[in-house]
């Protein structure tokens, strides 16, 4: 689909009293839920009418050359077409909700797989799936952009909404609010069950990224044009936006955020990872991944510009970040020094990758169908997980880092235990 032609920009507001409200301690959750609450949100009436739903290539089959080891717990076999996403359920890490090409998504236990029930109603592919802060609600979005939610102990349906062709979405962390990106440069906030809601207007291109900052009274959306803005939920209004030199020169992919939200990490096409500071919105510095030996010369087309920033994240216990790369490169880079410290090699490209909540150690989930642990102190590989016959898609860590629930183009999702020292 093509974006919309013109450039929509928005323009800096310059807010920056607003800016220095933000405190250095994240405030509790009532706080939060209490702040969600008083926002005004515009009363938008009818759904929009369906987009045109997104072709999706044909499934090509599992790989013939892949392992047979299978080193998982269990198997969840309900899909009849690759899984896209996977999200645990926050609170008790008992529950697993899967989405998939089968236009199908479903919420299942993860200790034995047992299906709790169906997320049924999408008429495309599941490409986001999560459940709210407290576990009471859980998400689901398809890619022509119906967005359903369901009461997970009622197992019924409470809401749902129909915005253009979806690019993500995620909820708050405090309070029950769902934040989606669309392919018409939109970003929308609703409360949820009420439905009352809020649109943010990026430019004339789709909302590739984003993400709610820890405060949860802010987001950084990263667009197609290579624009990154960080909006301000209660008033509506951006409070920076990064663009030209300070932007990106290629479609944003990914963003994340440090534990305190105080830096914001964003990744592209173009292979460059920028750290921003979220409270000033400018630049700290751009991690620049430079090939070691490139596999065509520069200029040639297609291999030469097949690199791109797919994954990042923040380490809560170092000053670290991770950067996956299309290439398989993993590199670990120090904020300290603004430097990169470790590049950890894949044979195949990079999916996703996870930080644990109180170590220095980052999964990564690859084309090549494995999940693995690396230490980002030393650079080494800690541990290999096999299973699937085909790339996985997305996976998920449970808090005290025991449990990796994976999913991939074979059509299953797996859960794998992963304690250390291993078993």
């Amino acid at each position: 689909m093509e974006p919309a032609e013109g450039p929509g920009s928005l323009g800096f507001h310059g807010d920056e009293e607003i800016i220095e409200v933000v405190e250095l301690g994240p405030p509790g959750p009532d706080d939060l839920a209490d702040e969600m609450e008083d926002v005004d949100f515009d009363d938008e009436g009818a759904e929009e009418p369906d987009a045109e739903a997104w072709e999706t290539e044909d499934d090509e089959g599992v790989e013939d050359g892949m392992e047979a080891q299978d080193d998982s717990e269990v198997t969840f076999s309900l899909h009849s077409a690759s899984v896209f996403c996977v999200s645990l359920d926050p609170k008790t890490n008992t529950l697993a909700v899967t989405g998939g090409e089968d236009d199908k998504a479903f919420v299942w236990r993860v200790s034995d797989g047992e299906l709790l029930f169906e997320c049924s109603g999408h008429k495309d592919s599941v490409t986001c799936a999560g459940f709210s802060h407290d576990s009471v609600f859980v998400a689901t979005g398809d890619m022509s952009g119906l967005i359903k939610v369901w009461r997970v102990d009622a197992k019924e349906e409470v809401w749902s909404f129909e915005v253009g062709d979806l690019e993500w979405m995620e909820w708050h962390p405090q309070a029950h609010v769902l934040l989606a990106g669309t392919a018409d440069g939109n970003s929308w906030m609703w409360k949820i069950p009420s439905g009352d809601c809020k649109t943010f207007q990026g430019p004339a291109c789709p909302a590739t990224c984003g993400r709610i900052l820890p405060d949860g009274e802010r987001a950084v959306v990263g667009y197609e044009d290579g624009t990154m803005r960080i909006w301000d939920l209660k008033q509506g209004t951006s409070l920076h936006v990064l663009k030209g030199q300070d932007g990106h020169q290629d479609p944003l992919t990914c963003v994340a955020s440090n534990q305190d939200g105080s830096l914001i990490m964003t990744g592209s096409v173009d292979c460059h990872a920028k750290l921003v500071n979220s409270t000033t919105g400018k630049v700290v510095c751009v991690f620049k991944m430079e090939s070691v030996a490139p596999k065509a010369p520069a200029g040639e087309g297609e291999e030469a510009e097949s690199n791109s920033v797919e994954s990042l994240g923040f380490c809560n216990v170092m000053p670290l970040a991770a950067v996956g790369y299309l290439d398989g490169t993993l590199a670990i880079y120090d904020l300290s020094t603004q430097s990169l410290r470790h590049k950890c090699q894949h044979e195949s490209g990079i999916v996703q990758l996870v930080w644990e909540e109180s170590s220095a150690v980052v999964y990564t989930c690859s084309l090549d169908g494995a999940v693995r642990l690396w230490d980002a102190r030393s650079g080494k590989m800690i541990s290999e997980y096999r299973g699937h016959s085909a790339e996985i898609l997305d996976f998920a860590v449970n808090k005290d880092a025991s449990i990796v629930v994976t999913t991939s183009g074979d059509h299953q999702a797996k859960v794998f235990c992963v304690q250390r020292p291993d078993r």
